[in-house]
Parts: structure tokens; C-alpha cells; sequence
């Protein structure tokens, strides 16, 4: 199975490293990256609904609890 959400289909990303060195001279920071790349991995969470077994991102989880709260929320008078 992929490492994607399975309602906003969030995948993988890549990216670089940031460095955060001072430099020699000035004492500025280095704003150059540096050539490796490295992998950005979304926040995945394995939850039952309805029966069905989803993986999903906690936006998408946290988006879902809040409608389903309010839903079986008492609607003030």
C-alpha cells in the first residue's frame, strides 16, 4: 500500500536540507542548501470508519472528527 492519504491523496514529498551554520565571514548564515535531498513524509494514522480500515492525514482526521462532533453536538436554544 502507498504511503498516501486516502481522501486528500497526500503523498510524499521532496525536498532539501536547510543549513543552519553561521558562515566564515561576517557571521551571516549560510543561505545556500545543501545538495542532498531528503523525504517530507505526511502524517498518516490508521482509523476505522464505518468498518473500513483508512489511512489518513491528521488534517483529514481532525477535519472528520470536527463534523462528526458536530453532528451529535445539542443545539443551544
Amino acid at each position: 500500500m502507498a504511503n498516501r492519504c486516502d481522501i486528500c491523496d497526500k503523498k510524499r514529498q521532496i525536498g532539501r536540507q536547510s543549513r543552519h551554520k553561521r558562515g566564515i565571514a561576517g557571521k551571516q548564515w549560510m543561505k545556500r542548501a545543501q545538495k542532498t535531498l531528503r523525504i517530507f513524509k505526511p502524517n498518516l494514522q490508521w482509523t476505522t470508519i464505518d468498518d473500513v480500515r483508512l489511512k489518513l492525514c491528521t488534517k483529514c482526521l481532525k477535519l472528520l472528527k470536527n463534523s462528526q462532533s458536530e453532528v451529535t453536538k445539542p443545539i443551544a436554544a
